[in-house]
């Protein structure tokens, strides 16, 4: 840890090196860079905690294919496009019944 004697050797050779006049301008850029690294660091973590959160969430439907089988209820994990086309020709194959009067 820094002690009072380090700090205030440190402000004097900073006060030698800028001069008085030049201390509040000085300061006034660290404490607007120290805003700037602050807000990328702010925009860095959110964008990991989208890209973590896209990570769990499933996929959306690829392909038209992938998004009919969805709507009619069957189940897209892990078939390839020819097997949700089969699937798809057997549930609208399906004789619909008819009740009659």
């Amino acid at each position: 840890m820094i002690g009072t004697n380090e700090l205030l050797m440190i402000f004097g050779v900073i006060v030698l090196l800028f001069g008085a006049s030049k201390l509040p301008e000085l300061a006034r850029s660290m404490g607007s860079s120290m805003g700037e690294f602050k807000k990328a660091q702010r925009e860095s973590e959110l964008s990991l905690k989208e890209f973590e959160k896209s990570l769990k969430e499933p996929a959306a439907p690829k392909s038209k294919i992938q998004e009919t089988a969805q709507k009619l209820g069957i189940d897209i994990r892990g078939k390839t496009d020819d097997q949700l086309l089969d699937e798809i020709q057997k549930s609208t194959e399906k004789p619909k019944e008819v009740s009659e009067p």
